[in-house]
């Protein structure tokens, strides 16, 4: 049944191109959305070509020639792998998002909604299905893949046998069906937005080209195999999981998130400035390409009058005046040094909130309210144990990358764009009088990166003991289920990090943190 429908709804597509437009052009909202799930797409598509174009450059892990197959790979090279792998998956499961919000064009929108939607869905399918191809492709050079790309990694929320799923999904007849039917759909709407155009030419002459060639026997080739190791009653959970609950669940709950205006209330009462903030937003363009459960942090810089209060400090009085500020004051420092991220940073924002917090989102390295970025499904905040005065130079360096665009290419190397746990990264790094923070670095489609979640996991880590660089504050752990969080434990948010990332669809209720 799972098979005929994708047909059915090609049906649809292909009846309602020949019909007459509706009444009603498609309001500026609609066209938002459109241009938002434009960019979307673009960023996961990028993503994938990353992927791809990653394993391409190694082929001593994906491409081994004969001398090297029969080789153990080590646990370092594993993890480059999985690292890889998760990228794929994380950016598959995005499109899978858009083609699920955009794959069912009614008869009554109008002809340039039906355009704008189906070319999307196409868009979305395309990138995929090529990328999906492509990686396919190049790991069946490499015997051993198939059980590494099968292997569960916990710290990166991959599943066991999601390869064989995955190969399950994408290489078999139904499928290519599809493809060559949403082709033919696809002449009929006149070509599309012109600026999808160029990537889904791309995608489906490479498409076409692996038809012509490797394609068709590499699907031949590799059904029954799978076929045998995983049944037909397996089905790729990130595919599955993932597109429902964005489909679903993001339409139930938009705007709004698991935390409660209350608790972020609550929360600003517990900070200070210097204090780092792990985020789980579910919808955030951030969160492709960092594996793992927490895919966002941010640096908690408190208002004016906060950082007068904690830094009010003979150490960093001492410290402010040899960077030429006579009286000691940071703020006129910050004001000093930076005048532009300072203005920003005191201009009140949403609803006449004041920022309290400088991260790296998606538009670039922004001041933003605790009330916003609070706005999370779950939030961790651990406090460095640091001097004042080391959190005062921290802060003083985040504000240095204030405007700096976001790194969607994660590439810790420059400095020109940035992305969020690097911006932390960089705040807390040791040196020029410094102690700072050491934070795990890990490579990522050839990059050296420190993410979110590998940071939580130093903290859990080093938690147990003698020597941790910070202090735990607070845990709200949201729970989709009842649509709310949950205040939770140290010792929740220590194990925190082995989540995988599609953790809401299968949590049990949270521990909660006994009140005081």
């Amino acid at each position: 049944m799972s098979r005929i429908i994708p047909l059915l709804v090609i049906a649809i597509l292909a009846f309602t191109s020949l019909l007459p437009a509706a009444q009603g052009a498609p309001d500026v909202a609609f066209r938002k959305r459109i241009a938002a799930d434009t960019r979307a797409l673009g960023i996961a598509r990028d993503g994938l070509r990353r992927a791809t174009w990653f394993a391409r450059s190694r082929p001593d892990l994906f491409s081994p020639d004969s001398s090297h197959k029969k080789e153990l790979m080590s646990r370092d090279n594993k993890l480059v792998v999985w690292n890889t792998w998760s990228v794929v998956l994380d950016s598959l499961a995005a499109l899978d998002g858009i083609r699920r919000e955009h794959g069912t064009s009614t008869l009554l929108q109008d002809r340039e909604r039906r355009i704008a939607s189906f070319s999307l869905a196409n868009a979305a399918f395309l990138a995929g299905y090529r990328s999906a191809l492509e990686f396919i492709a190049m790991a069946d050079r490499n015997p051993a893949l198939d059980t590494i790309l099968d292997e569960p990694v916990q710290e990166l929320g991959i599943p066991a046998g999601s390869f064989s799923r995955f190969k399950l999904r994408f290489l078999n007849v139904a499928i290519a069906t599809e493809f060559a039917a949403l082709q033919v759909i696809d002449r009929s709407y006149a070509n599309g937005p012109p600026e999808l155009r160029s990537a889904m030419d791309e995608d489906s002459a490479v498409i076409w080209g692996m038809g012509k060639g490797t394609g068709h026997v590499l699907t031949l080739k590799n059904a029954l195999a799978v076929v045998q190791k995983t049944g037909f009653s397996a089905w790729f959970p990130l595919q599955k999981g993932v597109s429902e609950w964005m489909g679903d669940t993001k339409v139930a709950r938009k705007q709004s998130h698991l935390i409660s205006a209350s608790q972020i209330a609550e929360m600003g009462k517990r900070l200070q400035p210097g204090d780092i903030l792990f985020e789980r937003h579910e919808w955030y363009l951030s969160n492709l390409g960092l594996p793992g459960f927490w895919t966002h942090v941010a640096l908690y810089i408190g208002t004016p009058e906060e950082r007068r209060r904690l830094f009010n400090d003979p150490e960093v009085k001492a410290w402010v005046t040899t960077m030429g500020i006579a009286n000691g004051d940071f703020e006129s420092l910050l004001a000093r040094r930076y005048p532009t991220a300072y203005v920003s940073s005191t201009a009140r924002r949403d609803q006449g909130r004041s920022p309290r917090i400088l991260e790296a989102i998606s538009e670039g390295v922004s001041f933003t309210s605790l009330e916003y970025t609070g706005s999370a499904d779950s939030i961790g905040v651990i406090r460095p144990r640091l001097s004042r005065r080391d959190k005062a130079h921290a802060i003083l360096r985040a504000f240095y990358y204030s405007g700096r665009p976001y790194d969607f290419n994660f590439d810790f190397e420059t400095d020109s764009s940035l992305v969020c746990s690097e911006l932390i990264f960089k705040a807390y790094e040791a040196g020029n009088g410094m102690m700072g923070m050491r934070f795990p670095v890990t490579e990522v489609m050839g990059r050296k990166v420190s993410t979110p979640n590998s940071m939580v996991r130093q903290f859990a880590e080093q938690a147990a003991g003698s020597s941790p660089q910070a202090d735990f504050v607070l845990f709200l752990d949201g729970y989709e289920k009842q649509n709310r969080a949950v205040e939770s434990t140290l010792e929740q948010f220590r194990a925190s990090w082995q989540r995988p990332n599609w953790h809401i669809l299968i949590q049990e209720p949270p521990v909660a943190a006994k009140t005081k």
